[in-house]
């Protein structure tokens, strides 16, 4: 399904700057105590980890610093972080690490469930397309929270990887990790989640969790793009994603984006004051969507958990109307229909489908997703952008708009 509004999208108005960013869950702002802790490393402190002068030992230890701060944002270890190129990179690292590495057990089956993210469904398919393995995949119901009663029914003793979500980009439905944990261990299955969409919304600790791997991605937690971190349990086996010098504990070669993973470590700090505040972003929220209830003229409809999702997100289905429409005539904000994955396609959200949504709801999707920074009087104006851009697609009457006082 479509997301952000794509160039050369027809739009309804004039073509205007955008000033209220609703998009965080497709790539979040870098604040600059993040910028300004990755300059030395773009600059001055230029050297190659693995080179024995000076230069190189202050990348080396710069390295460090920032695997041990990592480590204590997720509650783990230093020597159980390993950091990648993005979120997709660190769950192929997990999904295909984890399943070539564990060859020697026996077991062939891999369960996920429909509405993860295309990198983990797309490494699985692969797994199963080019290795044998058997693949599994649990539904949903229709608030997007995976059948537990079904994967208990699909986790079993030829089980080796169990993948689920901590939350869904679309909807920001949470998942019930602990409880998905007890299973996959009961069996003795490695538990994989995907948490880059809950790091800087949620509180994230592995140990508690109870998870084998968990991913992260640094543009989703107020870093910079291009780096992502794997939580990998110590003792667990990985294929490596790219062979090499064995950088990374050997599960990751190539020279260490210095820079960036100095930023992602950075950025902890803003993500865990983000995630304490999830509070007053979750009363926004809730906010917004009564007043946009108010305000549109046409039904607005909550896709996704009514209280079990992340604090930031509001998925709303437009009646009558596709959500790339009411985006195209909403000049001023910027927000999604769906993942930014899916950014050239305009069919239904897989994920939306998976809930047992019809086409016409899944098409009317638009995604308003908060942030650390996001304060009332820009959501006061986006309530009455997307209600005349509601009114401007739907081709009635923009000058009598009303809206709930936020």
């Amino acid at each position: 399904m479509g997301s952000s509004l794509g160039r050369g999208e027809a739009r309804c108005g004039t073509l205007s700057a955008v000033d209220i960013y609703l998009d965080h869950n497709a790539t979040t702002p870098v604040p600059p105590q993040v910028v300004e802790a990755m300059a030395p490393f773009l600059f001055q402190e230029y050297g190659n980890p693995s080179s024995r002068h000076s230069r190189g030992r202050a990348a080396q230890d710069a390295v460090g610093r920032a695997r041990e701060r990592v480590a204590a944002f997720l509650g783990a270890a230093p020597a159980e972080i390993v950091f990648t190129a993005s979120g997709s990179e660190s769950n192929n690292l997990a999904i295909r690490g984890a399943a070539l590495g564990g060859l020697t057990t026996g077991r062939r089956t891999i369960v996920t469930q429909a509405t993860e993210h295309p990198s983990v469904l797309a490494a699985c398919h692969a797994l199963s397309r080019l290795h044998g393995f058997r693949l599994v995949t649990v539904g949903v119901d229709r608030f997007g929270s995976v059948d537990l009663d079904e994967l208990r029914g699909a986790v079993d003793q030829t089980t080796l990887l169990v993948s689920i979500q901590v939350a869904n980009g679309e909807t920001g439905t949470l998942q019930p990790i602990r409880e998905v944990a007890d299973i996959a261990r009961r069996c003795g299955a490695v538990f994989h989640a995907d948490a880059c969409q809950a790091a800087g919304k949620v509180g994230l600790d592995v140990r508690q969790l109870g998870v084998d791997l968990l991913s992260v991605a640094g543009h989703k937690m107020y870093g910079p793009k291009g780096v992502g971190a794997l939580y990998r349990r110590d003792d667990l086996p990985l294929e490596p994603v790219i062979y090499g010098g064995g950088q990374e504990h050997g599960a990751r070669a190539g020279t260490e984006n210095v820079s960036g993973v100095v930023g992602l470590s950075a950025a902890c700090d803003v993500a865990e004051r983000a995630a304490n505040d999830g509070g007053r972003v979750r009363l926004l929220r809730d906010t917004l969507f009564e007043a946009l209830r108010s305000g549109v003229r046409r039904k607005v409809c909550l896709n996704g958990h009514p209280t079990d999702r992340l604090p930031n997100t509001l998925n709303v289905s437009i009646d009558g109307l596709t959500g790339r429409s009411v985006l195209a005539c909403a000049d001023g904000v910027a927000a999604s229909t769906g993942s930014a994955c899916h950014a050239d396609k305009q069919d239904p959200s897989p994920v939306l489908t998976a809930m047992g949504c019809d086409p016409d709801r899944a098409l009317g999707a638009v995604r308003l997703s908060l942030g650390d920074g996001t304060q009332a009087d820009e959501l006061r104006r986006a309530v009455y952008i997307l209600a005349r851009a509601t009114s401007a697609a739907a081709g009635t009457d923009t000058e009598a708009v009303h809206y709930a006082v936020y």
